[in-house]
């Protein structure tokens, strides 16, 4: 007779919970390793190639107890602390920024499509933009510069707009994302008018910056955007265990003491801040927002206190990778980052449309 035992119910969940832990954390260490050798090769390469053991000195000696030998010139200081970190820095903030976002509005919307360009963000940014840039309106105070104020109000303005006109109708997701589109259309229309109204020179640096950029001669877009991941990243990591339970239904999330509208809104909120900050000093970098959360998703699953970590963290590699092709492959021109990002999200977008069986 035999004497084997099925296992019980039980150890299958402790196994299953075990896994879901470990896995995780293994690709955690695994993401913050790639974004470590990424960072390293974006600091390295370019028109001024840099040694890699003195970027490792220089990078290592403000490390306290440590007090290295430098082996790099002062030209080549300069231009790794002026212009090489801050632009890598810089690029995985926006990547994180836009991937974070891009994870918590398809969490709220329970949809597979939705990224960072809904409810008119980087349209109502880009309007901001283009009467900063075109029409040489002063809206700086302080050590906000007048461009990225711009954009962020115009993010703004778009943002509250399709909140007005879908009557903040947060119970049906589908109202709102509806509503962003049409504010989106009504921006980018505007936006067109407003570019053929400026002269020739004005019109090619606005659309420079509509295709994205990241480069940058200092640490000024990196200290205005960091304080913005910093709390809106907050409130998306802390509000990960609500969009679990917004997967099951709203009757389901009441039943376990959530309220579906409040959770929505504030996660929404935070998503919008952290797009329109990341659009203001970068322009419109389309597509990491719906790539990475996808890619992220089937490397741990549904669970969205995996996701949005571990999105920001290849979010983050994902565009100093992109970053980097931008400056060597053309060069010495430089190709929008935007560019690259969609020719990257199109072919993608349409795969995840095509299979349409990603649900969240």
């Amino acid at each position: 007779m035999s004497t084997t035992h099925a296992p019980r119910p039980a150890d299958e969940l402790d196994r299953a919970a075990e896994r879901a832990f470990r896995l995780p954390v293994a690709a955690v260490l695994g993401a913050v390793a790639v974004l470590l050798l990424v960072g390293m090769v974006s600091v390295t390469q370019g028109a001024a190639g840099l040694p890699v053991e003195g970027v490792v000195r220089s990078l290592l000696d403000p490390l306290p107890g440590l007090h290295l030998h430098q082996t790099l010139t002062d030209q080549q200081q300069a231009v790794l602390w002026q212009i090489r970190m801050p632009r890598t820095v810089l690029a995985a903030l926006v990547g994180g920024s836009l991937a974070m976002a891009g994870a918590g509005y398809q969490g709220v919307f329970r949809n597979p499509l939705a990224d960072p360009y809904l409810l008119g963000v980087s349209a109502g940014a880009g309007l901001g933009a283009v009467l900063a840039l075109g029409f040489g309106l002063d809206l700086s105070w302080g050590p906000v510069d007048a461009l990225p104020a711009a954009a962020f109000l115009g993010a703004l303005v778009a943002v509250t707009a399709s909140v007005l006109v879908a009557r903040g109708s947060f119970r049906d997701p589908a109202t709102l994302l509806l509503a962003g589109v049409a504010m989106a259309a009504l921006f980018s229309a505007t936006q067109t008018f407003a570019i053929q109204k400026l002269d020739q020179t004005r019109s090619r640096e606005v659309l420079s910056w509509l295709f994205g950029r990241l480069a940058t001669d200092g640490w000024h877009p990196v200290v205005l955007l960091l304080p913005y991941v910093a709390v809106a990243g907050v409130v998306l990591l802390l509000h990960a265990r609500h969009l679990d339970v917004l997967r099951l239904g709203d009757d389901e999330a009441r039943s376990l003491g959530l309220h579906p509208a409040r959770s929505r809104l504030v996660i929404v909120v935070a998503a919008t801040l952290l797009t329109a900050a990341a659009v203001s000093v970068s322009g419109l970098i389309a597509f990491v927002g719906l790539v990475t959360p996808h890619v992220v998703r089937l490397l741990v699953g549904h669970s969205y206190r995996a996701l949005i970590p571990l999105s920001a963290l290849v979010g983050a590699a994902f565009l100093a990778f992109v970053d980097i092709g931008a400056r060597t492959l053309a060069a010495p021109a430089e190709l929008p980052v935007g560019v690259i990002t969609a020719f990257v999200g199109a072919p993608f977008f349409c795969v995840v449309l095509w299979r349409g069986r990603y649900g969240t």
